[in-house]
């Protein structure tokens, strides 16, 4: 039988050294005077994870997964929770037996409960700005709260637009904009936003970033200019990462 002090965990992803996962863990761990460990799994590629895998699949109990690898991690499953599969990402796995891997999504569960208590009656319409695998539990849960959804890409394919695009028409009629690409992030992305009309947005906005380093993006603070409410990310990060520790847990 395994001993609990070498339970590990982890975060899988590109460049995440800035991450909050390790940390918000780290400290979990410290004051439940736990001797678990939670690890940034840094990799170029998905094919990557299998040698950490290998490696270390006795011990590891869980991890999350971030940007890039949110949809290609789907095909080296054994299972994808329904939701999970619906949406089209994952973003958490609990490793079963040593061996078996079952993916969940619980993005949607952050980005919801972070949401709701910000949602008025004028807001019917969301703008997504970004197509990669945090869209995808966003756009899910969206329609899940009867909220339409337009998505804006700078490669749009089908049923999407581009940012070119965006109209003060389709600004005032969509009061929920959201960011989900890494424009903004702490780094060197900090002083980019993404480039739509911000003179088009008044205090019927909710502008929401999942960006959540720093406090509050370029994204943001034109959107706060011009009275929107704002969100970062920090609280649905929070949410998801508790909401990972429950699955992996049960």
């Amino acid at each position: 039988m395994t001993n609990k002090s070498t339970h590990k965990f982890g975060l899988v992803g590109r460049n995440i050294s800035y991450s909050f996962s390790k940390e918000y863990f780290t400290k979990k761990f410290i004051s439940e005077k736990s001797t678990y460990t939670y690890e940034n799994i840094d990799i170029q590629k998905i094919e990557d994870l299998l040698d950490y895998l290998a490696n270390n699949i006795e011990f590891l109990k869980g991890f999350n997964i971030t940007i890039p690898f949110k949809e290609v991690i789907l095909k080296y499953l054994d299972e994808i929770d329904q939701n999970a599969q619906e949406i089209g990402a994952v973003n958490c796995v609990k490793v079963i037996d040593n061996q078996y891997l079952k993916g969940f999504n619980t993005d949607t569960f952050g980005f919801e409960n972070s949401i709701k208590p910000l949602l008025k009656k004028h807001h019917k319409k969301a703008i997504i700005l970004g197509t990669g695998g945090a869209s995808k539990a966003v756009a899910y849960t969206l329609k899940k709260l009867q909220i339409d959804v337009t998505f804006v890409s700078r490669q749009p394919t089908k049923d999407q637009i581009t940012y070119k695009e965006l109209t003060k028409t389709i600004i005032r009629n969509h009061q929920i904009i959201i960011n989900t690409t890494p424009l903004g992030t702490a780094g060197k992305n900090e002083e980019y936003f993404p480039n739509i009309p911000y003179q088009y947005i008044n205090n019927k906005h909710l502008l929401y970033d999942l960006i959540y380093n720093p406090k509050e993006t370029i994204f943001l603070k034109k959107g706060k200019q011009n009275n929107a409410v704002t969100k970062n990310g920090l609280e649905m990060l929070k949410l998801q990462a508790d909401k990972s520790w429950e699955i992996w847990n049960y």
